[in-house]
């Protein structure tokens, strides 16, 4: 890879300083679902610590602690019995991930809320986006620029139904303008819209992504980015094309847990070169 082959985002992704320390490059929370539902959000959490958030804690319900803390090493574990109790585990954090597999219930709703009120940017996948399919504007009222919504084309049409009709650009457009967040319309080619105008599409897409977990993964990885106080669009640009990345350096076979592992070797050729 030449240094004219690389995005135009890699000149803001956010490289340690050599007097760096773990709090300094960011602080990202996973939000998971219940003790049979725990595999996402350590797929997001493994995500997020590789590509680089110095602090990575699971929030999780108190019957899924037992069944996380034996699968988790340097992620950090806290169990929460409320959506108080969430919002003051949240205080601090700089990203938090919410919705993978998190549950499609009024607790779900009920913490992506909250959780917007904290002062994190959001990442709000899967069972966060499809919990507001009946209303969807009371998501889009708690969001913030900051914040990033990761749908699939499924997800997209149960908030933004009468878009996608406009073609996939044009509706991942105004479905950012209309919620307020920069929303990534998730595809063969991913469609990134921020609410002041701005899009890109990833070319780099690869077959082998078409695999449960992967989508966690991303936004594992679009918070992890947005912890170190990356821009939320670039994050999301970012994200998507080092996922296709790793995806494409393992090929054939690929399963979501490979994913995170491929994040080094591709950061690896993105780190500018000197001397």
């Amino acid at each position: 890879m030449t240094a004219a082959d690389l995005p135009d985002w890699r000149l803001s992704l956010p490289w340690p300083g050599q007097d760096a320390h773990k709090h300094a490059r960011g602080r990202l929370g996973v939000v998971s679902g219940e003790a049979t539902q725990t595999g996402a959000a350590r797929l997001a959490a493994r995500a997020g610590l590789r590509i680089g958030a110095g602090v990575v804690r699971i929030l999780c319900p108190p019957d899924a602690a037992m069944v996380i803390a034996p699968a988790i090493e340097a992620i950090m574990l806290s169990p929460f019995r409320s959506t108080d109790a969430l919002i003051a585990l949240a205080e601090g954090m700089d990203a938090v991930v919410i919705g993978p597999a998190a549950g499609i219930t009024a607790a779900t709703r009920a913490n992506v809320e909250a959780l917007a009120g904290t002062g994190a940017a959001l990442v709000v996948d899967a069972d966060g986006l499809t919990v507001f399919e009946d209303r969807p504007g009371d998501l889009f009222d708690v969001l913030d620029p900051d914040d990033v919504l990761t749908p699939h084309e499924g997800e997209f049409k149960r908030l933004f139904p009468d878009l996608l009709d406009l073609g996939r650009e044009a509706a991942a457009g105004a479905a950012a303008r209309r919620s307020g967040a920069v929303v990534v319309l998730k595809g063969a080619a991913t469609v990134i819209a921020a609410p002041d105008g701005r899009l890109a599409v990833n070319g780099n897409g690869v077959r082998w992504l078409a695999t449960a977990g992967s989508g966690d993964v991303l936004a594992g990885m679009i918070g992890g980015l947005m912890a170190q106080r990356m821009n939320s669009f670039d994050a999301a640009r970012a994200a998507v094309w080092m996922h296709a990345e790793a995806a494409r350096g393992f090929g054939p076979g690929l399963i979501a847990e490979d994913l995170p592992d491929r994040l080094p070797a591709v950061l690896a050729a993105l780190y500018p070169q000197t001397g």
